[in-house]
């Protein structure tokens, strides 16, 4: 994946690009943006091969009550993609990322 600094660098252009996208940004009204990146980052690391162990709630927990649409997901993943542009990860390693985080899709949805 290229070590954590590159996670690091990945998850912060996912709160930048967040932060820019209104719809999406509606989402995160009172979250705990600190612990949001710092889990994030621990998630994308565990479900790529690295070291880490994910230590946050479950994506039910976190997403409950939310009702996140399947467009507000798609987007969501767009931006996630637009981050990822930024941290220059090439698209091989683009697409085993979102391989990864895809089977939490239905953990997230309609909650």
């Amino acid at each position: 994946m290229g070590g954590s600094k590159k996670i690091e660098e990945i998850v912060e252009n996912f709160v930048v690009e967040i932060e820019r996208d209104p719809v999406i940004l509606a989402y995160f009204d009172g979250a705990d943006i600190n612990r949001f990146i710092d889990k994030l980052s621990e998630q994308i690391c565990h479900r790529t091969g690295g070291p880490c162990e994910y230590s946050g709630d479950t994506m039910e927990q976190v997403h409950g009550g939310m009702n996140i649409t399947e467009a507000d997901f798609n987007r969501t993943v767009d931006l996630l993609i637009n981050a990822m542009n930024k941290a220059d990860v090439p698209h091989p390693l683009q697409n085993k990322v979102l391989r990864v985080l895809a089977p939490t899709r239905d953990e997230m949805l309609y909650l």
